[in-house]
């Protein structure tokens, strides 16, 4: 069973001479338990694909089904239940005048949840932080205590697909991995379906089973994550992405 299935995507912005083609014709599938990375470099159309999926994009054609839903120009209620998003900066999206309890109160109450109280404790449980962090604020926290919390708010609801977008490169290096190790724990625990985001093939080689490659909008491969460590990939692109994340390689003298 497909948690995610894309085929023929289009989106756009502006129209006219104006318009700009962000992605084109974009096809993948994202199997209901699997974790499923989007990769290339920055303006590819990486994350404007997510913001499609949440409708966060209004102009765009083809194809979008998630959690067996063919998503229209509005979203249900249903699938802003079962399909949640974690941004790239955990302090820009949440509210610097609300506290811990307040995003997750507010959220609870917006999806119909009246054990409110319980719930805000289980999902601060959830993601490794006590209950000395429920009446604080963003400016309290630090960064990777900040993702914690928004992805908390993400489960509120009890998803079945999270749409990640880098959720760890505004993070230190040091934060990085916990905030990864995490996402691994909660997706075994709840069976999620991850569509991850990324820059950096070392995260997606560590979340996810298959990779998209982007480049100027398209996708030009779907590989395995044991092809890209193997660096067997079939696209020029492709391999100069795997290369150039290797880093520097000096030139062999003749």
């Amino acid at each position: 069973m497909s948690g995610i299935a894309i085929d023929n995507l289009n989106v756009w912005f502006s129209e006219g001479r104006d318009r700009v083609d962000a992605v084109k014709n974009a096809a993948l599938t994202v199997r209901q338990g699997s974790s499923f990375g989007l990769v290339g470099e920055s303006g590819s159309g990486k994350s404007t694909i997510l913001r499609a999926l949440t409708g966060l994009v209004p102009t765009w054609d083809g194809h979008m089904e998630a959690v067996g839903e063919t998503l229209g120009k509005k979203r249900s209620a249903r699938f802003y239940k079962k399909v949640q998003m974690v941004f790239q900066d955990p302090y820009a999206s949440l509210h610097p005048r609300h506290s811990v309890d307040q995003v997750l109160g507010e959220t609870l109450g917006l999806h119909g949840y009246r054990d409110i109280e319980t719930r805000i404790s289980e999902l601060l449980d959830n993601v490794g932080l006590g209950p000395s962090f429920r009446f604080r604020y963003p400016h309290q926290l630090s960064g990777g205590q900040r993702q914690r919390v928004a992805i908390a708010r993400a489960l509120a609801p009890e998803p079945e697909i999270l749409l990640l977008d880098e959720p760890t490169s505004a993070l230190d290096v040091s934060v990085q991995a916990e905030i990864l190790n995490l996402l691994t724990d909660l997706r075994t625990e709840r069976n999620l379906t991850y569509l991850m985001v990324s820059h950096n093939l070392a995260v997606v080689g560590h979340m996810c089973e298959r990779i998209a490659v982007m480049q100027n909008g398209e996708i030009v491969e779907v590989m395995t994550v044991q092809d890209m460590r193997a660096m067997k990939p079939k696209h020029t692109y492709t391999r100069h992405l795997l290369e150039s994340s290797l880093g520097y390689k000096r030139a062999v003298s003749v």
